[in-house]
């Protein structure tokens, strides 16, 4: 094997070289988490640590500093809503909804809908000028009356 002697026994320099860019990087780290290499080159320039985003780059990775990942957002509103019942047959589920509208006159209109959710039947469209919750009572016992009384109303 050929090999030189000075080579068996030579020390790196660049550890050396790198431990106090290394300890900026980790205090600055620390303090800004989100911040990765290309913002903490920044910081170390303003100390006065002058080298290349290339370096700057390859000492961060070195050293194993990473930006933590986000964590993910937890939605609980969609576990804590109820579920919606479905629908088995005719007069199980009816939904009323209502819907405004204006004139050209600017007078506005409101439509109380009621619709079977299984059949997609409408049964019973209201138009006024304002519709209390009487009429929606009215309304619906008509309806009751007309049909037959819905296990569930949405």
């Amino acid at each position: 094997m050929r090999a030189a002697r000075s080579g068996l026994h030579y020390e790196l320099c660049m550890p050396l070289k790198d431990a106090p860019v290394i300890e900026a990087m980790k205090n600055l780290s620390g303090q800004f988490a989100r911040f990765g290499a290309r913002r903490i080159h920044v910081f170390l320039e303003r100390q006065g640590m002058q080298m290349g985003r290339d370096r700057c780059s390859r000492i961060w990775s070195a050293a194993g500093l990473q930006v933590p990942s986000r964590k993910k957002r937890r939605r609980h509103l969609a576990a804590a809503r109820p579920r919606s019942v479905p629908t088995k047959g005719r007069n199980s589920v009816w939904c009323y909804n209502f819907v405004f509208d204006s004139c050209a006159n600017g007078q506005q209109l409101k439509c109380l809908t009621m619709v079977d959710e299984y059949t997609r039947e409408c049964l019973a469209i209201d138009v006024a000028g304002s519709i209390r919750s009487k009429r929606v009572i009215d309304v619906l016992s008509q309806l009751i009356s007309v049909h037959d009384t819905p296990r569930y109303l949405r």
